[in-house]
């Protein structure tokens, strides 16, 4: 069995900001992720970051990305095992891990789980019909291997998510032809729903999807208006042509692995469904074990990397290793962190902080 101070389950924009933090403490690091490539969701966003400069505001994900993997080059502490799947957590901190058809097991002092979330799907008839994607899905096929998903989409969900992928494929010369949102308002930045809707896009509140159309493949999609109790009412319905329907509907934290050693997990709809009781230090009620990015609760990435920090400095404090300047990078980090969640795109995750019982 192989030993490690540290792991960190999960690349992405969190599991890298603490990795870097862990491997400046000289602490051996090992970092365990699923994928053939670091970076999780950061390795399809080509769109530029808002937030603040330290967290490379106006930088495009896949260079932040490169940044960040640059800021991991050149430590002999930090062991990397890409396409491997943590299929097991123990109680005494050892995980279970498949790489290929090869399992080995690590044991550490300390967990840091940022695995991220998964995409959700939307009930509706033949929604397992080819042509059916999540948006995460249409990305990867478009901004890592360059292959377009279809040729008439209809996007379904308002977030920035769905703002900004109807934005990339129209930048690929693909037709959306129309933008549907459940809710009576518009969830992600109007700065990226005026650029579609200066393209022609119209984008429509209080509607969903009834079924999708086609023998073997979406041909059409029905579409209809739903009540104020999100019930499809009868008599609106209405046909579009399409080949793709592309559902931008939300995630939900991919909590699985923390269930398995007991971590306490609750429901709390505004961060994304199941996430993990953490304290402001991001530990678990699992002592040892800490959750941070969207796995414990749904925010942007520029958030993810500073909770990446955070924890990291906090499995460092608590393992006895000194931290250069720790206080004062705390305080700074939780500063940046509550300025994030400031306005009225923040107002959903401090209501599930709030609930959480954790405010930064």
């Amino acid at each position: 069995m192989n030993e490690a101070p540290f792991v960190i389950i999960g690349a992405g924009p969190a599991g890298l900001s603490a990795a870097e933090i862990l491997l400046k403490s000289g602490a051996h690091v090992v970092l365990i992720d699923r994928s053939d490539r670091l970076g999780g969701q950061l390795t399809k966003q080509t769109h530029m970051f808002f937030g603040s400069e330290k967290q490379h505001a106006s930088k495009r994900g896949i260079d932040i990305l490169k940044l960040m993997v640059d800021a991991l080059s050149g430590y002999d502490n930090l062991t990397v095992h890409k396409e491997t799947t943590v299929v097991g957590m123990y109680k005494d901190k050892t995980l279970a891990c498949l790489k290929g058809e090869t399992y080995f097991k690590v044991h550490a002092q300390a967990i840091i789980v940022a695995t991220g979330a998964s995409e959700k799907a939307l009930p509706f008839e033949n929604n397992d019909l080819p042509g059916v994607y999540a948006a995460g899905a249409v990305q990867t096929l478009m901004n890592v291997y360059g292959v377009k998903p279809g040729n008439k989409v209809l996007m379904v969900g308002s977030g920035n998510i769905g703002l900004i992928v109807s934005y990339q494929l129209m930048q690929a010369g693909i037709e959306v032809v129309k933008l549907v949102e459940a809710a009576d308002s518009i969830s992600g930045y109007l700065v990226h729903a005026s650029k579609i809707r200066r393209y022609g896009v119209p984008i429509e509140m209080n509607k969903s999807v009834k079924r999708a159309i086609g023998k073997t493949a979406v041909e059409a999609v029905e579409l209809w208006e739903l009540d104020e109790h999100w019930q499809g009412i009868p008599g609106t319905e209405e046909m579009i042509e399409c080949d793709t329907i592309c559902l931008a509907v939300g995630l939900a934290p991919l909590t699985e692995l923390m269930q398995q050693i007991g971590v306490e997990i609750t429901f709390i709809g505004e961060l994304g469904g199941n996430v993990p009781r953490i304290n402001p230090r991001f530990e678990t009620s699992v002592p040892g074990v800490y959750a941070c990015g969207d796995v414990a609760g749904i925010e942007e990435a520029s958030s993810a990397m500073i909770a990446g920090k955070i924890a990291a400095t906090h499995a460092l404090l608590n393992a006895g290793i000194e931290v250069d300047k720790a206080e004062s990078s705390l305080a700074s980090w939780r500063q940046e962190l509550q300025g994030l969640r400031n306005g009225p795109h923040g107002e959903k995750v401090r209501k599930g902080l709030e609930k959480l019982g954790v405010l930064s």
